[in-house]
């Protein structure tokens, strides 16, 4: 069923004994298409006015439809990320709005794993509500996913830019790793999830000492930023990859290691080496040595 007509009906899901929260997120998301391919804008807006601006890029042929989900989970996952507890979606998508409310029928099987894996998502909050709007009232985002599919060189310095290979109803399936064995991630996990300190006693007092900085969801380690949400903790494998990807992939503008430090940790991750190894990176980059 196309998008338009009679507005969406609006469903709200409070989690059991939870008290209803007026102090909503609230999530803006558009879509834009260009020759180079998809886009998507999202806005996610806090009670007292401070935003976070993400654009997503995609290197597969997609329907308008799965942008729309596509962008929803992407902001869903990002609030969830930020310990947000209550959410107001706003779409112009009539069939994203409706099939997440149970009014539309999913008959598409997958359509039905995008709905499917929304509503999983919609259980980390108190509070959910989404709500279909008309385009009018979405400019914001609508103008954020069309200069996206424009200036994406441009943009990718100036907000957080994430590049999806594939759909995100596939990754869940085959992005499941296992860490090859202790990383520096592993004294704060043991210590903040069973109370274990390391016998060593110097190493035991600095996990003590750091550990407040640190937090645990859903099994994934977070450091407290100094003017940014939580950072999702990485190993210093994982963390390699992202700082080339971010200096000399797609999103890459060959910057020097300060400001490439500073790009990464804007795109919400952390690990203890991040600023040696993005000298290495650069030092490494033949582009930026010729």
């Amino acid at each position: 069923m196309p998008d338009g007509g009679n507005p969406a009906k609006e469903k709200v899901w409070v989690a059991e004994e939870a008290p209803t929260i007026n102090g909503s997120w609230t999530l803006y998301m558009d879509r834009a298409s260009s020759r180079e391919g998809s886009w998507a804008g999202l806005i996610l807006t806090s009670p007292e006015g401070e935003e976070v601006t993400y654009t997503l890029r995609f290197d597969f042929h997609t329907s308008n439809n799965e942008v729309e989900y596509e962008a929803l989970l992407a902001g869903l996952q990002l609030a969830k990320q930020m310990s947000v507890k209550a959410v107001t979606a706003l779409t112009d998508s009539r069939l994203a709005a409706n099939q997440v409310n149970g009014s539309f029928e999913v008959r598409d099987q997958r359509m039905g794993r995008y709905v499917k894996m929304v509503k999983q998502l919609i259980e980390s909050f108190s509070q959910f509500t989404i709500k279909q709007i008309p385009r009018s009232e979405n400019k914001r985002a609508d103008a954020l996913s069309k200069l996206a599919s424009t200036c994406f060189d441009h943009l990718s310095k100036k907000v957080l830019v994430e590049v999806l290979r594939e759909r995100s109803i596939y990754e869940q399936q085959v992005n499941v790793l296992t860490p090859a064995g202790p990383t520096w991630m592993t004294p704060f996990r043991e210590y903040l999830q069973r109370g274990v300190l390391p016998d060593d006693h110097d190493e035991a007092r600095k996990i003590r000492i750091k550990a407040p900085s640190y937090t645990m969801v859903n099994g994934d380690l977070y450091k407290k930023g100094f003017a940014s949400p939580w950072l999702k903790c990485l190993d210093q494998t994982k963390g390699r990859e992202t700082l080339q990807e971010a200096h000399s992939g797609q999103v890459g503008a060959h910057e020097g290691a300060r400001a490439l430090t500073g790009k990464v940790v804007r795109m919400g991750v952390y690990w203890p080496t991040i600023h040696q190894d993005a000298v290495e990176v650069t030092k490494k980059c033949g582009e930026c040595q010729s």
